[in-house]
């Protein structure tokens, strides 16, 4: 039998949205590589094994060595004995301070360089839930566990076979420690760690890349939709296709009713019998052509024409001129250059139809 998970990722076909991408990005879901994340912290490590350590081996030499070479001078009563801790205080903090800053801005400069700035305070609330170890249990054996497991013991595997090849060359010389200086052997030392570190990171720098990449896609993977999900955010972000037909229906409606008022106001109305209206309005001292104030087929034609039978409007059948008319003009525009002869026509009989009466 198939699992509903299973079955529920199956049916998640769709690419994930923008909007969904941005959704979980608020919420603090985003894809990030741990190993990524460790490679710009081991290569902090390095500048402060590479440089910072041989300055706190210099300090502290200098700051014992006269203890060192003249123990009769170090101070008894409890005043000097004070300035001099905090002077051992202030050194260390100026020492480790380095390293400590530094880890720090890396930490945060890692995390924003794959995600950006995430501000997600949702994840700061505690989730009792996962202190149930009954519930929790079974998100401790899924595919992704498997594959984090399988995944650190190659980076273990790789790592440790990288340093023992980096160190073996200096096994033979370590035999050599006991009859070489301390500042011999704390270089010495110094260059195989340094060596070390940076044969890691190397290494590491491989496995991020490729780690980064799957996370990645994980992460887009995890987003996926179903059809259903994909129709319902169109709806959310578009409108409903039934709320936004009904919206568009009443603003028909309403504009109809506004063409209608103006019906009574036209100086004349050219029809098609049964199938075409087109109300015109001509002022001779405001307009330069006559302009359509109401159109319609059928039975808004048939409307139209009513209406201006009841307001005395007259009506000239003109079944070509109707069409074009219809066709070619929108509301509240004026005709068009070619139609001005025959609506000059039109609109002169109908003053002379008022002039007889």
């Amino acid at each position: 039998m198939v699992a509903p998970e299973d079955d529920d990722e199956a049916s998640k076909t769709e690419e994930p949205s923008e909007r969904k991408i941005s959704k979980a990005k608020e919420e603090g879901d985003v894809a990030i590589s741990q190993e990524a994340k460790s490679f710009i912290m081991l290569l902090g490590m390095l500048f402060v094994v590479w440089l910072v350590i041989p300055l706190m081996f210099k300090w502290f030499y200098l700051m014992s060595v006269r203890f060192i070479e003249s123990p009769g001078q170090m101070p008894t009563d409890a005043y000097e004995i004070q300035v001099l801790l905090w002077q051992v205080f202030v050194g260390l903090l100026k020492i480790l301070g380095i390293p400590f800053t530094l880890f720090i801005v890396l930490g945060i400069t890692a995390s924003i360089a794959q995600t950006g700035f995430v501000y997600a305070p949702q994840k700061l609330i505690p989730d009792w839930n996962k202190l149930n170890i009954f519930a929790a249990l079974p998100k401790f054996i899924n595919m992704k566990k498997i594959v984090e497991s399988i995944k650190g013991i190659l980076k273990i595997t790789v790592i440790s076979f990288l340093a023992v090849l980096v160190v073996k060359p200096y096994l033979e010389k370590a035999n050599l420690l006991p009859m070489m200086e301390t500042t011999a052997i704390l270089e010495f030392i110094h260059k195989v760690v340094v060596m070390l570190l940076f044969t890691v990171i190397l290494a590491v720098l491989v496995i991020a890349i490729f780690d980064f990449a799957y996370q990645k896609y994980s992460h887009l993977k995890k987003l996926r939709m179903t059809k259903q999900e994909v129709k319902e955010e169109y709806k959310q972000m578009e409108g409903d296709p039934l709320v936004k037909s009904k919206i568009r229906q009443i603003r028909m409606e309403r504009a109809r009713h506004r063409m209608m008022e103006n019906v009574p106001k036209a100086d004349v109305v050219i029809v098609n019998p049964t199938h075409y209206a087109v109300a015109l309005e001509y002022k001779m001292e405001e307009m330069d052509a006559p302009k359509v104030t109401a159109k319609g087929i059928d039975n808004v034609a048939l409307r139209i024409k009513a209406l201006a039978e009841e307001h005395d409007v007259p009506i000239v059948e003109n079944p070509p001129l109707a069409r074009a008319l219809f066709a070619s003009t929108e509301l509240d525009q004026t005709i068009p250059e070619e139609h001005f002869k025959a609506v000059a026509e039109v609109i002169g009989y109908v003053m002379q139809l008022k002039n007889q009466q």
